[in-house]
C-alpha cells in the first residue's frame, strides 16, 4: 500500500479490545434515540395537562410532573445508559471510530418519530439531516487524523472552567430575558454547547480519577460538570416542549462534538500541527453541520405545523 494509506490503516486498526467500542457506541446511539423519543412523549403529555400554553420554559410544577410520567422516566433511564455506553466506548476506542457513530441516533430518531407521529419527512428535512450527519462526520474525522491528544495542564483546565462559567452566565441571562420568545433552536444550541463542556470535563475527571490525581481542582471540575449537565438537561427538556425529538438530537449530535473538539483545538492546542487546509476543512464541515440543524428546524414537518 502507498505510505498515506499505510498511515491511515495504522490509525484506524483496532485491537479486539478496542473493537468493543464499536458495539458500545452503536448501543449508546440506539438508547439515545429511543430515550429522546420517550422523553419527548412525556414532556408533551405534561405540557398538555399542566402547561399554560406559554413558551417560557418548563415551570417547577411541570418539572415535578415529569417525574410522575412513566414514559419520561423510561426515557431518562435510556439516556443515562446512552451516556455510560458512549463514555465507555470513548475510553477504549479511538475517537475516529466511535464518535461519528453517534450520528446514527439522528437517523433512528427521525425514523421512529416519523412513525410515532405519522409525520413523514419531506425531501428538505431529509436533506437537512444528511447535512447534519455529513458535516459532523467530516468534522470529527478531520479532528481524529490531525489532532494529537495532550495532557491537560492545570492552567488550561482553569481556562476551560472560566469559559464555561462565562458561557453559563450568558446563556442563563439570555434565557431569562428571552424565555417567552425563545424557540427550539436556542434551547438546542444552548444544550449542545453545555454538553460539549460536559464531555470535555468528564474526560478530564475520568483521567484524573484513574491516575489517582483526585484533589481540589478535580472536585471543582465535578461540580462544574454537574451544574452544566443540569442546566443542559433543563434546556433539552424545554426544547422537547417546542420542537421535535429528531431536531433536538440533531442539535446535540452536531453542536456537542463540535464544541468539544473546538475546546481541544483552541484551548488545548491539539491541532497545533494541523495544516492550514485541515483548519479550513474544520470550519467548512462545522458550518455545514450547523446549517443542517437550522434547515431541519425550518423545514421539519412538526416545526412547520
Amino acid at each position: 500500500m502507498p505510505p498515506a494509506i499505510d498511515d491511515i490503516a495504522a490509525q484506524i486498526s483496532l485491537t479486539p479490545y478496542q473493537a468493543l467500542g464499536i458495539p458500545l457506541a452503536l448501543f449508546g446511539a440506539v438508547f439515545l434515540a429511543l430515550g429522546a423519543q420517550f422523553q419527548h412523549r412525556g414532556v408533551a403529555k405534561v405540557e398538555a395537562s399542566h402547561g399554560s400554553g406559554a413558551k417560557a420554559g418548563l415551570s417547577i410544577r411541570e418539572l415535578r410532573a415529569l417525574l410522575g410520567r412513566p414514559s419520561w422516566v423510561v426515557g431518562t433511564v435510556m439516556l443515562g445508559l446512552a451516556i455510560v455506553l458512549q463514555l465507555a466506548s470513548l475510553r477504549i476506542a479511538p475517537l475516529l471510530v466511535v464518535q461519528p457513530l453517534g450520528a446514527i441516533a439522528l437517523v433512528i430518531t427521525s425514523i421512529v418519530n416519523a412513525r410515532a407521529t405519522k409525520t413523514p419527512l419531506d425531501g428538505l428535512a431529509i436533506r437537512a439531516i444528511a447535512l447534519c450527519i455529513g458535516g459532523v462526520g467530516v468534522f470529527v474525522a478531520i479532528a481524529a487524523f490531525t489532532a494529537t491528544e495532550r495532557p491537560i495542564r492545570e492552567p488550561q483546565l482553569l481556562i476551560i472552567l472560566s469559559v464555561l462559567a462565562v458561557v453559563t452566565v450568558v446563556l442563563g441571562t439570555v434565557f431569562l430575558m428571552k424565555r417567552r420568545s425563545a424557540n427550539a433552536i436556542f434551547y438546542i444550541l444552548a444544550a449542545g454547547v453545555l454538553y460539549g463542556f460536559v464531555a470535555t470535563l468528564a474526560k478530564v475527571v475520568l483521567n484524573r480519577i484513574f491516575t489517582g490525581n483526585f484533589e481540589w481542582l478535580t472536585m471543582l471540575c465535578i461540580v462544574a460538570l454537574l451544574a452544566a449537565a443540569a442546566l443542559g438537561a433543563y434546556f433539552v427538556q424545554t426544547a422537547y416542549s417546542v420542537g421535535s425529538p429528531d431536531l433536538v438530537i440533531a442539535g446535540l449530535t452536531v453542536v456537542d462534538p463540535i464544541v468539544a473538539v473546538s475546546i481541544g483545538i483552541v484551548v488545548l492546542g491539539e491541532a497545533a500541527q494541523a495544516p492550514l487546509l485541515a483548519m479550513i476543512a474544520f470550519l467548512v464541515a462545522g458550518a455545514v453541520a450547523v446549517i443542517g440543524v437550522f434547515q431541519l428546524a425550518k423545514h421539519h414537518p412538526q416545526t412547520v405545523r
